[in-house]
């Protein structure tokens, strides 16, 4: 295996070996339903800790990547094209749609720039009235069908790592990705999903009519000190993107 750990890289020992296996398995250097390594032999192949190893395979088969077969070892699974949005894994939607192979994905980025928050994202990150905050407004289309309209605040000690990633700022590259490689990596989160009706600039966004039946998310982001790094609100037109909600037994 060429793939290495980075030591130093601020992004978690297991994710980098889920990214170095998804990318194996994407490519197809394991086939489907062709077996994994077991965990001794990645412990061994990555210098990695039999603890680490578990929670990088049990992360794939939440992906949909790999399937556990009891007394044979686990096996590479191709997931199918995501018909959703799981918003209950650490993953935005692009990284989401990406991992299923659906490539019919596009951001349109209306703007970017320090803001004066408004009380609901000023509660988020506890700071006071006269702090402003950077703002990423987003519409995401799925298939040319406009699917949600977003907006991402950042506290201005991290607003530093949006502001210098071109390819997230012109729409090409994931958020999530651009705060874990700056080390800003979920240690919780918190999203509340409402069915609202569409108020007048989000229905003028998406080009649906005002009132229109949509669910909006808002969703918090802390890092492993306490941080809230990352506060978002969106707006799904769920006709076009779906929302899931995996469900384990824990078993």
């Amino acid at each position: 295996m060429s793939d290495t750990i980075e030591r130093q890289s601020p992004v978690p020992y297991y994710e980098q070996l889920v990214s170095i296996l998804r990318g194996q398995i994407l490519e197809g250097h394991y086939l489907a339903d062709e077996r994994l390594p077991s965990e001794l032999e990645l412990c061994r192949a990555f210098g990695l800790s039999r603890a680490t190893v578990r929670q990088t395979m049990q992360s794939l088969e939440k992906q949909g990547l790999a399937k556990r077969v009891p007394g044979r070892g686990v096996f590479a699974t191709v997931p199918g094209e995501a018909l959703g949005w799981t918003v209950q894994d650490h993953q935005g939607f692009l990284e989401n749609q990406v991992r299923h192979g659906h490539t019919g994905v596009a951001t349109e980025v209306l703007d970017a720039a320090f803001v004066s928050p408004a009380e609901h994202v000023r509660v988020a990150f506890g700071i006071d009235p006269r702090e402003k905050v950077f703002a990423l407004t987003r519409v995401r289309s799925r298939d040319g069908s406009k699917a949600m309209f977003s907006t991402n605040w950042f506290p201005r000690e991290v607003s530093p790592v949006v502001t210098n990633a071109a390819d997230v700022l012109n729409g090409n590259g994931s958020v999530n990705s651009a705060l874990r490689q700056a080390g800003y990596i979920p240690h919780r989160a918190r999203r509340v999903l409402d069915a609202l009706a569409a108020p007048t600039d989000v229905a003028s966004h998406l080009g649906i009519p005002v009132a229109h039946p949509t669910l909006r998310i808002r969703s918090s982001s802390w890092d492993q000190n306490g941080l809230c790094f990352d506060y978002y609100e969106t707006w799904v037109l769920t006709d076009v993107v779906p929302l899931e909600v995996e469900v384990s037994t824990g078993v």
